[in-house]
């Protein structure tokens, strides 16, 4: 999550399986815990993404991820939130 979270940098999260786009969530996949930020949500569906596009392994690799696999969401430290443009076709979601 460079830039805005740093290997081995202390987090606190709130456990919810509810998030919105832009939150920083901690889930599950492929029997790890991960951090990404959602980016879009739809269909009880999150799209995840992390904030180094090129060196990040995300939702464009391994597709659309169930609000199941949600842990929680990183309340600390705080950050800004990320606006993305999405069709609000696809996920509900406008700017």
């Amino acid at each position: 999550m460079l830039p805005t979270l740093r290997p081995g940098q202390i987090i606190i999260g709130r456990k919810t399986r509810r998030a919105q786009p832009g939150d920083i969530v901690i889930f599950s996949h492929e029997g790890k815990e991960k951090l990404k930020r959602i980016e879009k949500l739809r269909d009880n569906r999150i799209y995840v993404a992390g904030d180094n596009p090129q060196m990040s392994t995300d939702s464009d690799a391994f597709g659309w991820l169930p609000t199941s696999v949600l842990r929680g969401v990183v309340i600390w430290p705080r950050h800004k939130r990320r606006v993305y443009r999405t069709d609000t076709t696809e996920s509900g979601y406008s700017d």
